[in-house]
């Protein structure tokens, strides 16, 4: 048996999305992986399994997105399917709202705001605190069933107004995958 893989789930695939978590992976030290890219998510969950179990090292961070599908979406049967793959260690969740017509809805241990705060709620898609009590977003309602270490909510990834630009260093979600990386424990020695 193989040693299993860390991986950091995120509900969010647009191409903006991607390129801020190719930024933030980098800043933590860890692997993004870019194909998971998709809106809606395009590859099957054996196929993101396979491209996970072959990064270069963890932490391994993949997308999922349902591109606002009411019900269970491909981007929420591809998450299902890592999260039970009994090679994954899944180290938490990054939780996206969004405004999309058909989201539901879940409980966020901590949210990171726009400003970079750290609150023990949800947040809306412009990285503000949010007065609900779920943080609602595509592709996020599937984690009401999921036993993970840590879900941590985040507005748009790499938008925000502009917070959490990837040019300027993805610094929102950054946050977001270190706050992550703390909460769950993992450790590693930090990649080049």
């Amino acid at each position: 048996m193989s040693e299993k893989r860390s991986v950091i789930l995120v509900t969010d695939g647009d191409q903006i999305a991607r390129r801020s978590l190719e930024v933030a992976a980098r800043n933590i030290g860890g692997r993004c992986i870019s194909m998971s890219a998709g809106n809606p998510t395009l590859l099957s969950g054996a196929e993101l399994l396979d491209l996970i179990k072959s990064a270069a090292h963890d932490p391994v961070i993949v997308m999922f997105d349902d591109k606002g599908q009411e019900g269970m979406g491909f981007g929420e049967k591809a998450m299902v399917e890592v999260y039970n793959d009994p090679d994954i260690q899944v180290l938490g969740i990054l939780a996206v709202a969004s405004n999309s017509g058909f989201c539901g809805g879940t409980k966020v241990d901590c949210s990171v705001t726009r400003t970079g705060d750290i609150i023990p709620g949800p947040v809306n898609k412009f990285g503000k605190a949010s007065r609900l009590k779920e943080l609602h977003g595509d592709t996020v309602e599937i984690i009401n069933d999921m036993d993970v270490p840590v879900v941590v909510g985040v507005g748009d990834i790499g938008k925000m107004e502009g917070a959490d630009d990837y040019h300027y260093g993805a610094a929102i979600t950054t946050r977001a995958l270190q706050e992550i990386i703390e909460r769950s424990g993992f450790k590693w020695e930090r990649q080049p």
